[in-house]
């Protein structure tokens, strides 16, 4: 195929390319634009949900304040209570901010921090367009079509993961193209005969770092960064800069999110005891499970929902044109650093292959990639009808979109919990009439949620026994009697948490206990006087 090289030279002097446009060379306004647009409509956005009670719906957005905060509060505060389900990057940002109890309550901290990350993400992605593209029409339909999705609006008000990655990814593969091109500019200026000043060495670090700091964030990255890593590898190597050194060079960028991996599998090591913890945290009741026709399906399904049919199919059609452009055009390589975007699909397939069940959110950040691949199609479209095409993309997004709804996927899926949020605030009630600082035996794994709702009536993440205070834990599920006055039980979601599958199996594992109230599928049981066995020392707060 034109345009690669012989894997055993170092250097063949390569075609000539065309010279960039001044928009490649400098499409600073751009960033600073699309970033500007993202913090008005997410600030809006954020001000709307939060007016609606919103903010904290989504049972995970409750969790993720309850991670963070649990590192200095906590009956055995420090690093082990960062945990290893949840990769830890967000929470080691958020546990300074959350240990103040407004922030904690209402998630504002996190909030602020997803709405920084949405303006990277918009800034990154426009930009990458933009240099690769050389088009400002191409750039800003990318820009329109991820910042007026509702469900990405919605997730940069939460103190959810996904917009925190999003900045990190976009901004690293941004960075990344950035150091491939210098890359390719300074292995050029070797060529025979070139009296050129060779350009100096890009620095590999800051798309290494960032790349590292997302394979911290969420497990979407990792997909993505290996894509993007192997697109790089394949500009360097069909614009003549040779194949062991290409792989070489890409090097510098993998070490970085090569060591946040291993940091990682240690620090999942030494708190959960397992390098990596894949299942044990939900049913396998997808009917995907084991069907990868099924679960692909789910994966497009999905996109179509969250980002509308006309933008899902017109992604499909732009993808192909981009996979294309790289396959026959060794100067378009480089196109496939936004099919890397595409790389976040890989966990959500295979999580519903897992059996995992289904969430419209794990589809939402394929929509970086669907705008990116509009954006790139566009570009390749006349100069005259590219304005006029652009008008036809905000057309269509106004008529598809409604931002700041509550029936979009993503709001909708939030308000699951809704109902049972309000049933539970009379066990909070119960809880609180009888209690009186005593420990309370609760699954963080399950009811992490619940426990942050209790920060309204005073409780702390210290006031409770749960998985992450280690020994303290299996020792109260010796004996719950011995070690806690009370024991909150999840009895419905995805079966029973562990408690309740333990007194399933033991009817006598809450003896001494009397169920005393109940609601949105918690259950409250109180240590039945007289106290007999006093709880353990230094339990008590």
């Amino acid at each position: 195929m034109a345009g690669w090289s012989d894997p055993g030279r170092d250097y063949i002097q390569p075609p000539p390319v065309p010279a960039p446009t001044p928009l490649t060379a400098r499409p600073a306004f751009l960033p600073l634009v699309a970033a500007a647009v993202a913090l008005i409509l997410g600030s809006l956005a954020s001000s709307h949900y939060a007016a609606q009670d919103l903010t904290l719906s989504h049972y995970d957005a409750k969790a993720h304040l309850v991670v963070a905060r649990r590192i200095f509060d906590s009956l055995t505060p420090g690093w082990r209570q960062i945990g290893a389900v949840w990769l830890p990057l967000p929470h080691v940002l958020n546990a300074l901010p959350v240990q103040v109890d407004a922030w904690y309550r209402t998630g504002l901290s996190g909030v602020v921090i997803s709405m920084l990350s949405f303006a990277a993400a918009a800034a990154s992605l426009t930009w990458l367009v933009a240099r690769l593209s050389g088009s400002v029409p191409a750039a800003l339909a990318t820009l329109a079509i991820f910042v007026y999705q509702p469900d990405l609006l919605y997730l940069q008000a939460t103190p959810m993961t996904e917009p925190l990655l999003l900045g990190l990814t976009i901004s690293g593969v941004a960075w990344l193209h950035h150091w491939t091109t210098g890359m390719v500019e300074r292995y050029r200026a070797r060529r025979p005969g070139d009296t050129r000043t060779r350009p100096p060495e890009p620095s590999a670090w800051p798309a290494g770092l960032l790349l590292a700091l997302a394979c911290l964030t969420r497990y979407e990255a990792w997909p993505i960064t290996v894509a993007a890593g192997l697109v790089a590898w394949l500009t360097l190597w069909r614009q003549r800069v040779g194949f062991a050194q290409s792989l070489t060079l890409v090097w510098r960028i993998g070490v970085w999110p090569l060591g946040a991996l291993i940091l990682f599998l240690i620090l999942s090591k030494a708190t959960v005891g397992a390098w990596l913890v894949t299942g044990g945290f939900y049913e396998p009741n997808n009917p995907a499970y084991r069907e990868p026709a099924k679960a692909l399906v789910q994966v497009g399904w999905g996109l179509g929902r969250v980002g509308g049919w006309p933008v899902a199919w017109a992604a499909a059609a732009g993808a192909i044109v981009v996979l294309l452009q790289g396959l026959v055009r060794a100067d378009r390589q480089a196109w496939w650093f936004v099919l890397a975007l595409a790389g976040s699909a890989a966990l959500p397939y295979y999580a519903f292959v897992s059996g995992h069940p289904f969430r419209i959110r794990y589809m939402i950040l394929l929509i970086t990639a669907a705008a990116a691949c509009i954006g790139m199609v566009i570009a390749l479209l006349p100069k005259a009808w590219r304005p006029a095409v652009l008008l036809v993309v905000l057309g269509v997004l106004a008529v598809e979109r409604r931002p700041l709804g509550l029936t979009s996927p993503m709001v909708a899926e939030a308000q699951w919990d809704r109902a049972n949020q309000r049933e539970r605030r009379d066990v909070t009630a119960c809880l609180m009439d009888a209690w009186r600082g005593e420990p309370i035996l609760v699954s963080m794994g399950s009811l992490a949620h619940y426990m942050q709702e209790t920060s309204t009536s005073g409780l702390a993440i210290r006031h409770y026994i749960h998985e992450g205070i280690g020994e303290l834990w299996y020792e109260a599920l010796k004996s719950p009697r011995r070690h806690a006055a009370f024991v909150l039980v999840e009895e419905k979601a995805e079966g029973g948490d562990q408690l309740f599958q333990m007194a399933q199996k033991d009817p006598a594992f809450l003896s001494g206990f009397t169920r005393t109230c109940e609601g949105g599928g918690v259950a409250l049981y109180v240590r039945t006087p007289p106290t007999g066995d006093a709880p353990g020392p230094g339990l008590r707060p």
